[in-house]
């Protein structure tokens, strides 16, 4: 692990150590890299949601001025170029622009930063540029602008169509505006997603199923379904809402299944619904166990190199991320993943997926042999929680629905 001062602060010589500690030999072996994805973090939102544990910051300047755009996006251009020596030479698949409320930035904004990004990493032709947006921050041709500014695929974080449970969950927008924001997502983008979460206060099966009607009405490529959980460090967990019974939310999520494949969604993933083709790319390799290097204020990094996997985190605040990333210093922690961790980080993202994953995947990923995860897939086994060939692992219907005790068989004391 890199050094920090007792002020919080790496040392200077911290982030110049860590390409030649990266290169290291070590104890794994990596014939191959897996795909490399981009995640850039914009932190700021109209207003913090009280469910909400991600790192985002309520934009005090209101909803008639915006961040300060130019300065942010120079801070990630400094992070991207002190980053760059880490994933030299390597292409980028997608992108996926989140926050935060990433639609608060101005579409020329927007512009702007992917502008940056082409001229500084090698994307693929058909590079996946994903934007989150939320309906709060929807005024008309607003969308169509992203679209223009090189977002290839906008993800809406409707939540619900109904205005008490909106208002319930803190969020800025209501049904119509929700509404008007999707109508003109499915005019300017050829794959877009709604996320919808189900369970919210007060919330009863045919609520739920009206909200997944609306939803589909719109004939959505793909659809994220989010349970409402109550997380730690929200205004939820000091004053816990009302949920519905534990009973009650297994007959939504079976409800959401059998309407969208009604409308030919495949349920690929344990909360993703899509048409043929309209997966999400950059989902899919963090799931798949790919690479991703994340920029901005609080982002995660995950980069495989030839001897270690490494884990990255950047300064969560976003005054105090500006002002290191400008410096070319914007990492706080950098670790290796320690080689007893790896078979239980493969199977928390892999095992999401409702194909599984291919053997060979998991030892080019991992860097491990397939004796590392032989216990937790023989009990896995015998408690009917997945099914294997000679080739793949897949999880069944009662893996996919006890999928957190699937996972924890390959927890490194299990």
């Amino acid at each position: 692990m890199i050094d920090i001062r007792p002020d919080g602060l790496e040392s200077p010589s911290a982030q110049a150590l860590d390409v030649m500690h990266a290169m290291r030999p070590g104890v794994l072996q990596f014939a191959t890299l897996p795909p490399l994805s981009l995640y850039v973090h914009l932190p700021w939102c109209l207003k913090k949601c009280p469910y909400c544990d991600f790192n985002s910051h309520e934009w005090r300047g209101g909803a008639s001025s915006e961040p300060p755009e130019t300065a942010y996006i120079d801070a990630l251009m400094a992070d991207l170029e002190a980053s760059l020596p880490l994933i030299w030479g390597r292409s980028v698949h997608s992108i996926f622009i989140g926050g935060g409320t990433p639609s608060l930035f101005s579409p020329q904004a927007i512009e702007h930063l992917i502008s940056g990004l082409r001229a500084r990493l090698r994307l693929e032709a058909d590079c996946e540029i994903t934007l989150e947006a939320n309906p709060g921050t929807f005024e008309k041709n607003r969308f169509k602008a992203f679209g223009s500014a090189g977002v290839t695929r906008l993800s809406i974080g409707v939540q619900s169509f109904n205005d008490t449970h909106l208002n319930a969950l803190g969020r800025v927008h209501d049904g119509a505006q929700a509404q008007a924001a999707v109508a003109e997502a499915a005019q300017a983008f050829d794959t877009f997603n709604l996320d919808i979460m189900y369970a919210l206060p007060g919330q009863t099966l045919q609520d739920l199923a009206q909200d997944v009607q609306t939803a589909l009405s719109f004939d959505p490529p793909h659809v994220s379904i989010y349970h409402l959980t109550i997380e730690p460090n929200t205004l939820f967990a000091k004053t816990p809402p009302v949920l519905p019974e534990d009973d009650t939310a297994y007959a939504m999520m079976d409800r959401i299944t059998e309407m969208t494949a009604a409308q030919g969604l495949a349920r690929y993933e344990v909360s993703a619904y899509a048409q043929a083709d309209h997966q999400c790319w950059h989902n899919l390799n963090y799931w798949q166990f790919g690479d991703y290097l994340g920029i901005g204020a609080g982002a995660h990094s995950k980069l495989t190199f030839a001897h270690r996997v490494v884990r990255q985190v950047r300064f969560r605040e976003p005054q105090l991320y500006m002002q290191q990333a400008c410096k070319g210093l914007p990492v706080t922690r950098s670790e290796d993943v320690a080689r007893s961790e790896l078979p239980f980080e493969f199977m928390l993202n892999a095992l999401r997926l409702k194909e599984g994953f291919k053997l060979s995947d998991y030892t080019e990923r991992t860097g491990l042999a397939l004796t590392s995860v032989q216990k937790g897939l023989q009990l896995a086994e015998q408690k009917g929680l997945i099914a294997r060939d000679w080739a793949r692992v897949w999880p069944t219907d009662l893996g996919f629905d006890f999928l957190s005790d699937l996972q924890s068989l390959f927890l490194a004391d299990a």
